[in-house]
C-alpha cells in the first residue's frame, strides 16, 4: 500500500535508510484528503453541469475574468489563477469563445501575449451560475465546519500551497513559474 505506516512515524520499518512511512495519524489525514480530492470536484462539476451547463474549469475561467481589472487576463495569468495547464485552458477558452462568453485578442503591448476578455453574455452566464455554485460549495464544505475549522482549513491550504493562493500565484508568475501544489515550499519541511 502506498500509504504504508510503521511503528515509528517517519522511520523505515527495519531501522535502515528507506522510505519515511506515514504515521497512523498522517495516513488517516492523507486518506481523508485523498477522498476530498476525488469527491469534491465531481460534486462541483455535477452541480454546475446540471444547473448551468458549465464545467468547473469553465466556471473558474469566467469567475477569474470577472474579478480581473477590465475583466481580462493574459492566458498565462488565467492558467495560473485557475490552476489549469495552458494547453487545457486553451481548449476550454475556445469552447467559451464559441459560445460567445469570452474573446481572445493579442496584447498591443506585447504581441506574444494573448489576452482573454469576459464578454457581457459570459458575465450573465456567470451571474446566473454563481448562486447555485456557492450553495453547492456550502453544502459540500462549509456547512460541515465550524468557524474555527474554516480558519484551520485556510491555514492548511496556505501551508500546502506555500501561502495565500493569490499571493502564491502572483509570486510564481513573477518568477515565470506555473503554480503547482507545494512548489512554493522549498525543502518541504516547514516548521509545524
Amino acid at each position: 500500500m502506498s500509504t504504508m505506516t510503521s511503528d515509528r512515524a517517519g522511520a523505515a520499518a527495519d531501522g535502515a535508510e528507506g522510505p519515511r512511512w506515514l504515521s497512523p495519524e498522517e495516513r488517516d489525514a492523507w486518506l481523508c484528503l485523498s477522498a476530498i480530492m476525488f469527491q469534491l470536484p465531481g460534486q462541483l462539476e455535477n452541480q454546475l453541469q446540471r444547473d448551468s451547463g458549465l464545467g468547473f474549469v469553465e466556471y473558474m475561467v469566467l469567475a477569474m475574468l470577472s474579478e480581473a481589472p477590465e475583466q481580462r487576463l493574459s492566458m498565462s495569468d488565467l492558467s495560473a489563477q485557475t490552476s489549469t495547464r495552458l494547453a487545457r485552458l486553451s481548449r476550454v477558452v475556445k469552447r467559451l469563445e464559441e459560445q460567445g462568453f469570452v474573446r481572445r485578442s493579442t496584447s498591443t503591448v506585447d504581441r506574444r501575449v494573448t489576452l482573454c476578455h469576459l464578454l457581457p453574455v459570459g458575465r450573465e452566464v456567470l451571474e446566473a451560475a454563481a448562486p447555485g455554485h456557492v450553495e453547492q460549495v456550502r453544502r459540500s464544505v462549509f456547512n460541515h465546519l465550524t468557524r474555527r475549522q474554516v480558519t484551520q482549513l485556510a491555514g492548511i491550504g496556505e501551508a500546502l500551497l506555500g501561502g495565500k493562493p493569490s499571493a502564491v500565484i502572483n509570486a510564481q508568475l513573477e518568477r515565470g513559474q506555473h503554480p503547482r501544489l507545494g512548489e512554493a515550499c522549498p525543502g518541504g519541511d516547514a516548521e509545524r
